[in-house]
């Protein structure tokens, strides 16, 4: 996997749209299990590292319980307009993984939620995380499991390839690409953090049907504006023999293999 990802870069509409659909389809998921891997509680500084529009953050607001603070960054500002609309109560700033915005030893807790794999410089971002945390500081992290481990999101992405060509499998499967447990705590070893825990488990995406969870993952990547019509539609019928046995009575729910780790600067 190439280990410059594409910069994934939205509007303020799309970033609305992944408040509204992906954040509780996945990554509200997720950030609980985040939060409780940190240690996070009341008075502790906590920085949330490629924020998005802020779920972690505002989960980490409700466990420091009005006695610490909150500070989420990112480079898309699109999603900072989204996130201070929807949380006021957290500090919002616009900044790069690569060269944060902050002091050294600012915070006692540095989190960052399904982004590593899109870091252009993850090493780099790694030791800006580790420079950022005071010292005994713990920086966590959780990124999704290999692709080959998962039952939907592999075959999904395989049969798109078939049919996009090999750009798919490089835009579809970015999102895999730190997936490899061993892989990412020796990165994580080299940017001067201890590992001290990691968790996997197994979390849920839920999406109202096959065509919704086809149409998040084309047009919520470069793909969709890469592929014809034709393409397209043939990635939407073939997902429906995809994922024929993940439909539930309120939709689709896909299982979603991902690892948290724990360091300590």
């Amino acid at each position: 996997m190439d280990s410059s990802p594409e910069t994934f870069q939205l509007s303020v509409a799309a970033a609305e749209v992944y408040e509204s659909r992906f954040v509780p389809a996945l990554f509200a998921d997720w950030a609980p299990h985040l939060v409780d891997l940190a240690g996070i509680g009341p008075g502790q500084a906590i920085l949330d590292v490629a924020c998005g529009t802020g779920i972690v953050a505002r989960v980490a607001l409700d466990r420091v319980a009005g006695t610490g603070r909150v500070v989420g960054v990112d480079l898309n500002e699109a999603m900072l307009t989204v996130a201070r609309r929807v949380c006021p109560g957290v500090e919002w700033r616009q900044g790069d993984s690569a060269a944060l915005p902050f002091a050294d030893a600012s915070f006692d807790r540095v989190l960052c939620q399904m982004a590593l794999m899109f870091f252009p410089d993850r090493a780099g971002a790694l030791r800006e995380m580790r420079r950022v945390a005071v010292p005994d500081g713990t920086v966590a992290l959780v990124v999704p499991g290999r692709l080959d481990a998962q039952p939907a999101y592999g075959p999904f992405v395989e049969m798109a390839t078939r049919h996009a060509g090999p750009e798919a499998a490089s835009l579809l499967g970015a999102y895999f690409a730190c997936g490899d447990l061993s892989e990412l705590a020796a990165l994580v070893e080299a940017a001067g953090l201890r590992v001290g825990q990691t968790r996997t488990r197994i979390g849920r995406v839920r999406f109202g049907s096959i065509d919704e969870f086809v149409v998040a993952e084309v047009e919520g990547s470069p793909l969709g504006g890469r592929i014809g019509a034709e393409t397209y539609a043939r990635i939407r019928e073939d997902a429906r023999a995809v994922l024929r046995t993940f439909p539930t009575p309120e939709g689709l729910e896909v299982p979603l293999t991902g690892h948290l780790i724990a360091a300590r600067r």
